[in-house]
């Protein structure tokens, strides 16, 4: 039996070693192929990964800062626009960061990233999260990231010089789809926090939350712009329905719809870290390792922001079975 042809265009680039492998249009109609071609799409992507991207790793994250966001994001347990458990406090301090980002590297993480809610840190949090940052640095061998919310050139300098070598900003969803999940900042922002963190020469981390009822065109429209962006990381998260949100009674996506969205993001983004964060023990279940044969070559280990996630203990399990760790 051949493969379809679309796949089987996709596989001859990946033979001789083309990019990109898969144009937006091709990008569109690989969402919509039968479910039965599900194996034969995450073979290719699986290929993908393995001609194109770096050895399998895991970073971990530090909700730093948690609660009362100005922002609108219809998905958000820390929007003040929305009544949720979620926790609400300041800036952690230095010992709370070290604390956890050594806990980070002693299970393996490659890199820890520092997420505080808010459009934006005050000068004053900018202030204490620099001199922590070069804290801990001097005392655990750990790639720190920052998701601080906007960025500005200045800010993204500041980081930099205290040791932060990644920035990870989401876009959320796509351009088309973002007035619907968002109204308190324009698209642009974002991808102009992206720019200045590119500029300065930190590391870019960006990509969005699947599952928020955007169509499989609009997949494509945002993997697009994120490798027009030039991103170095793709997190692909999938939403956890929170209630309190908007989108409390949202449906999640099915296992096999989320891996889909794994494998596009590999194809379109061939030679880029694919990273699954947040949703990914909710979503895919039994089935979570699938994730590094549809093509994600990063997980995030530990919990999320506010919800709980795959422990390192058992991450670090499934990585072993498969001859990972």
């Amino acid at each position: 039996m051949s493969l379809h042809p679309l796949l089987e265009a996709i596989a001859s680039r990946l033979l001789q070693g083309e990019t990109p492998l898969a144009s937006r249009e091709e990008a569109e109609a690989f969402g919509l192929l039968p479910r039965s071609l599900n194996p034969d799409l995450f073979a290719l992507a699986g290929l993908a990964r393995a001609r194109f991207a770096k050895p399998v790793f895991t970073c971990a994250i530090v909700n730093a800062k948690s609660g009362r966001c100005p922002e609108d994001c219809a998905f958000c347990a820390q929007s003040a626009r929305h009544r949720t458990d979620a926790p609400v406090y300041p800036l952690a301090d230095a010992d709370t960061l070290f604390r956890k980002a050594a806990a980070a590297a002693a299970c393996g993480a490659a890199r820890f990233g520092i997420v505080t809610s808010g459009t934006a840190l005050s000068d004053r949090d900018l202030d204490s999260l620099c001199a922590s940052a070069e804290a801990l640095r001097a005392r655990v061998d750990i790639a720190l990231c920052g998701s601080l919310g906007m960025l500005n050139r200045e800010r993204a300098r500041r980081l930099r010089q205290a040791g932060f070598t990644s920035y990870h900003h989401n876009l959320e969803t796509a351009r088309s789809h973002f007035p619907a999940i968002c109204t308190t900042h324009a698209y642009e922002e974002d991808l102009a926090s992206l720019a200045c963190a590119r500029a300065e020469g930190l590391r870019v981390c960006s990509c969005g939350i699947f599952g928020l009822g955007e169509s499989w065109a609009q997949r494509a429209e945002l993997l697009e712009t994120l490798a027009e962006a030039e991103v170095d990381s793709l997190a692909v998260n999938f939403l956890m329905p929170v209630p309190g949100t908007r989108m409390e009674g949202h449906p999640r996506l099915e296992a096999w719809e989320a891996l889909r969205c794994v494998a596009l993001a590999r194809l379109t983004n061939p030679a880029r870290d694919v990273v699954v964060c947040g949703g990914r023990l909710a979503t895919l279940g039994a089935v979570d390792s699938w994730v590094l044969a549809a093509g994600a070559n990063g997980l995030m280990t530990g919990d999320y922001l506010t919800t709980r996630g795959s422990g390192f203990e058992s991450d670090q399990r499934m990585l072993q079975s498969l001859g990972l760790r």
